[in-house]
């Protein structure tokens, strides 16, 4: 619930976007709901009232204003950093656990009752699980109203409704607007269509919102440095990948900007959409709130220069929690581009084809192999590399058999312990899974040896030791270590181009 009143009115009249999706405010006089940065004049305080989520301010009784676009903010950065049961909640719901499992199947993931896990997030967020996922649905049948040309009745089905007359009730309530009314008068130029039997669905276009400052040069190259052929390929200022998801699979391509990423969606089934939106935020981190932490490691003066190098670095994570524990335990004591290779013999032997013709570049061919179809072949079959086969093994065996959990709803401290158990997985390893794997922000391998040499090379050594020193980035020491790896790429990019101060040539 909302404690401190005055800050967010004050927010509220500096239009403060810095606070969208931290809260939303609603005005009594007019039935509608904002974010903080909307444009509209300043309403009287006696006629404010604030909500922690969306779904609170929908149940009160509010529309969304059809001029800032609340629904649309980014999400709040609480769920992404904290690991207790309301942040496990909302981000399994945002991943669509309600909607195909239901509350009582949210409990069980989170190992709470469904009453317990209703209090919690209630008191919390001025909404259960039910209606922050009805929230949802709303928001994703709006987006598919405006990009595509799809019959409402298939839109209602993909956005989750069990009948039209709920669909179009509760865009309605929410939007004060029928579907129709929504829709606008022709489809995008950019929204493709198919009509082929067996072909994907629409190629959606959708603007995932950003919070600035955004250094996203940084972010991609650091995914473009570990790509693994077949599964995803950073080209032309694009990131792509293929994605698998609870429906059916799908092939993603990101271009950043400033302020937002463009996002093209090839879904095999639309129910995916909000799936494979909240997958792709996750992985570039896009719910951080980069001035927080920024103004923390900006404090050290050892740090103080890179942070001002790169203001905005995100963290990024994954869209398949399982997928990067296997490529970090692959990859342990190896450079990111040997690790990339043993990845990529690893899809091409076992990784599932994506189906003809559903990439039509042709270059994403695979799905990243899960650990059941891994745990199907005889040890011999994976063609491991030797040093790495004893804990590859381990590690495909517990997670087949669901003896480590690292989804979404994954209690982190739990994890790690799990993790720790492991033989052959090196501590510095079990947090890289924690960074990325489980979002962990305050994850941090000291004793990694690209980190220690990334520390040497900007100057972050001596006295105190970093083992030392890290405490005092808590609870951000994951995005330190991101900005000494950042840092220690481009010197390395600079070395390589010959030409000091100036980018590497494209394809270098």
């Amino acid at each position: 619930m909302i404690q401190d009143v005055q800050g967010c009115l004050r927010a509220v009249r500096a239009r403060d976007a810095r606070f969208d999706g931290w809260f939303y405010f609603a005005v009594t006089t007019t039935g509608i709901y904002c974010r903080p940065s909307c444009s509209s004049a300043p309403p009287k305080a006696s006629n404010v009232r604030f909500f922690a989520s969306s779904a609170a301010a929908q149940q009160g009784g509010f529309r969304a204003c059809k001029r800032c676009r609340p629904d649309t903010s980014p999400g709040s950065p609480h769920w992404n950093e904290r690991g207790d049961v309301v942040a496990r909640a909302m981000r399994l719901i945002a991943d669509g656990v309600v909607d195909r499992d239901g509350v009582t199947g949210l409990a069980a993931q989170l190992g709470y009752s469904t009453r317990q896990v209703e209090r919690q997030v209630r008191a919390e967020l001025g909404a259960g699980p039910a209606a922050i996922a009805r929230a949802q649905r709303a928001q994703t049948a709006r987006t598919l109203i405006e990009t595509t040309a799809l019959p409402m009745t298939e839109i209602a089905a993909a956005a989750g409704f069990a009948s039209i007359r709920a669909f179009n009730g509760t865009l309605k309530e929410v939007y004060a607007s029928t579907p129709t009314e929504l829709r606008r008068r022709t489809v995008p130029a950019d929204s493709e269509t198919s009509e082929a039997p067996g072909a994907p669905a629409p190629a959606l276009r959708l603007r995932l919102p950003v919070r600035v400052p955004f250094a996203a040069d940084a972010l991609f190259d650091h995914l473009g440095r570990e790509a693994v052929a077949g599964v995803e390929e950073w080209r032309d200022g694009v990131y792509r990948r293929s994605v698998r998801l609870p429906h059916g699979v799908a092939v993603v391509s990101l271009r950043p900007f400033d302020d937002h990423v463009s996002c093209r969606l090839t879904l095999q089934d639309l129910r995916d959409l909000p799936q494979a939106i909240h997958r792709c935020r996750r992985l570039l981190d896009l719910d951080a709130d980069p001035v927080a932490i920024d103004e923390v490691l900006a404090a050290d003066p050892s740090l103080a220069a890179l942070i001002a190098r790169r203001p905005g670095l995100r963290m990024p994570q994954t869209v398949d929690p399982r997928e990067l524990a296997l490529r970090v335990a692959l990859g342990q004591h190896l450079s990111e581009s040997a690790s990339s290779a043993h990845c990529a013999r690893l899809v091409a032997v076992h990784g599932d084809r994506l189906p003809d013709g559903f990439d039509p570049q042709g270059t994403l061919t695979h799905l990243f192999p899960t650990p059941e179809s891994l745990s199907a072949c005889a040890p011999h079959v994976r063609a491991l590399p030797a040093p790495r086969a004893l804990v590859m093994d381990a590690l495909i065996a517990a997670l087949a058999e669901g003896e480590i959990e690292l989804g979404l709803g994954a209690d982190r401290e739990q994890a790690r312990a799990q993790l720790a158990a492991l033989p052959d997985l090196g501590a510095s390893a079990g947090e890289l899974i924690a960074m990325r794997a489980l979002g962990d922000p305050d994850a941090f391998p000291p004793n990694e040896p690209s980190l220690r040499a990334a520390a040497h090379r900007a100057g972050v050594t001596g006295t105190p030791s970093l083992d030392d020193r890290s405490p005092r980035w808590a609870p951000w020491r994951a995005y330190a270590a991101e900005h000494l790896w950042a840092a220690a790429a481009e010197d390395r990019d600079v070395a390589r181009s010959g030409r000091t101060g100036l980018e590497p040539d494209e394809g270098e």
